[in-house]
């Protein structure tokens, strides 16, 4: 790397949109682009992304950043990606097609598949390999989906023309002008066909769930140099850069929060919510809606994590104005909410497309509950915004109860930390400290992080260190007995949705 390489373009690729991200050698980011793309829901519980338009996107959002920044291909010293994990994307080497929209994360369409196997007993081969439970949360059960819905697939895999991947593969494989066909091991981790504990594709997980494993990509370090740039459809993007830096959003901002340590803890409040935290370099088993992850990989060494996944937080407030329309602007938002200083009783339980950690029951739907006559904007506003925080209250003490760790300290970030009275509710539910960071791009953060230190950027965990920006701070100020009222109004609202769809109604401790 020359001294004139001292920049890295970081593309954060969300469930909503795709940002462009130029950053320092001083790790400050310097200019921003983003574009959103549009949401599928072809049926209910359904969600589809274009894999064409995302990588459009990708390129809009690229050059729009290098113009607004000024600075040519020729001064970054890498390309770096964090992505949305779990979607499942398939192409056609030959035509550079994808064959069919992608399958979010966030999509229910497998779950009759899941539960068949779990039937079967197949859930503790899943899990004591993978680190995950059977769920159509996770990327295998949707790629197998596609090898038999998909018209003409079956002529594509026998002509050897078929790939297979996450959102990351799908990308790389587009930059690099179908050169690399690659992944890192924290997306290759939230397949369900990933041995965690061998650090390669499973070939059993893949019979399993029908998938061939020459489909799949390689594996390789977070921080590895995984090829160079060439897209033949962007002239500033054929220029060859290192791609390096690639990790799922949820891991990357585990790593860009300077969650170094083992028990360290953060929470993304993106789309849906992960709470991670770092164990360190030996896994444990993942009980009761826990899943285990690999945190990131350096060198070819896994740091592992317990996640625990909620599927709906800043969707939940996207829906109340989108489809609801009960506010127009986050103005707006703000002023409702502080029109309704207490809930009032009301409680929105976000289950659209069924309940994460510690429930883990897909089928639940959503439900509001409590409402009076005198119940309006206001009210169903701040019972959507407590939501988020009930949630990951549930979901604290799960992790707490399974690690015995116990929490002092709540990282948080993504774009519904920036809201203060959520943060405050959120820091009043969990009793403790939540320490939000200024620096609002955290995944884009971990990403250039891993990038850097795989180009040489950076030298150390030691030198990133250095560079961690300001936090605000949240401390409790809610009375503990309103915390436990409030508190167990939530609980009573999550028995009548999971009453509702004929599910057992919550026994672990954490779900008391």
């Amino acid at each position: 790397m020359t001294n004139k390489q001292e920049y890295l373009l970081t593309i954060d690729q969300s469930t909503s949109g795709t940002k462009a991200l130029i950053i320092d050698s001083a790790g400050a980011i310097i200019a921003k682009s983003s574009v959103e793309h549009k949401q599928y829901y072809p049926s209910p519980g359904w969600v589809e992304h274009d894999p064409m338009e995302i990588h459009e996107n990708v390129l809009r959002a690229s050059e729009a950043v290098l113009q607004q920044a000024g600075i040519e291909p020729s001064r970054l010293a890498a390309l770096t990606l964090t992505n949305q994990r779990e979607t499942a994307v398939m192409w056609d080497r030959a035509t550079g097609l994808p064959v069919c929209n992608a399958i979010v994360w966030q999509c229910q369409r497998t779950a009759e598949r899941c539960e068949a196997l779990k039937a079967a007993g197949y859930e503790e081969i899943v899990r004591a390999k993978t680190g995950l439970m059977l769920d159509p949360y996770f990327s295998a059960a949707k790629w197998r989906w596609m090898l038999e819905q998909v018209p003409y697939i079956d002529r594509l895999l026998e002509e050897g023309r078929l790939l297979a991947g996450t959102m990351d593969s799908w990308l790389l494989w587009k930059l690099s002008g179908g050169a690399v066909h690659a992944t890192d091991y924290t997306n290759a981790s939230r397949t369900s066909l990933f041995n965690i504990h061998e650090l390669r594709w499973d070939t059993e997980l893949c019979e399993l769930f029908g998938v061939p494993i020459e489909l799949l990509p390689e594996v390789k370090s977070s921080d590895a140099v995984f090829g160079v740039t060439n897209a033949k459809d962007s002239q500033l993007l054929s220029y060859p850069i290192p791609i390096a830096g690639i990790i799922g959003d949820s891991q990357a901002a585990l790593f860009g929060q300077h969650c170094f340590e083992t028990g360290m803890a953060k929470a993304t409040y993106g789309t849906g919510t992960s709470v991670l935290m770092n164990i360190g370099e030996k896994p444990v088993a993942a009980e009761n809606g826990l899943v285990l992850a690999i945190g990131w990989s350096i060198g070819g060494k896994a740091t592992y994590a317990l996640e625990a996944v909620i599927r709906a937080s800043g969707d939940t407030i996207k829906w109340v104005r989108d489809n609801l329309g009960l506010f127009r602007s986050y103005d707006e938002l703000e002023e409702l909410l502080l029109q309704s200083r207490h809930n009032e009783g009301v409680y929105l339980v976000p289950a659209f497309v069924g309940l994460g950690a510690p429930y883990w029951e897909p089928q639940a739907r959503a439900m509001i509950s409590g409402m009076s006559r005198g119940t309006g904007r206001p009210q169903i506003i701040r019972a959507a915004m407590e939501s988020i925080a009930y949630q990951v209250r549930d979901a604290i003490a799960l992790i707490e109860e399974e690690t015995g760790i116990p929490l002092t300290m709540l990282r948080a970030d993504g774009g519904a930390s920036d809201n203060a009275i959520l943060m405050q509710f959120q820091a009043d539910m969990l009793g403790c400290g939540v320490s939000k960071s200024d620096m609002a791009e955290l995944s884009a953060m971990g990403s250039a992080y891993l990038g850097g230190l795989g180009i040489g950027l950076w030298a150390s965990l030691g030198e990133i260190t250095k560079q961690q920006r300001g936090y605000k701070l949240y401390v409790p100020q809610m009375d503990p007995a309103q915390r436990m009222q409030n508190y167990e109004g939530w609980k009573r609202a999550i028995a009548a949705v999971l009453q509702d769809r004929g599910a057992a109604s919550p026994s672990h401790p954490s779900q008391a």
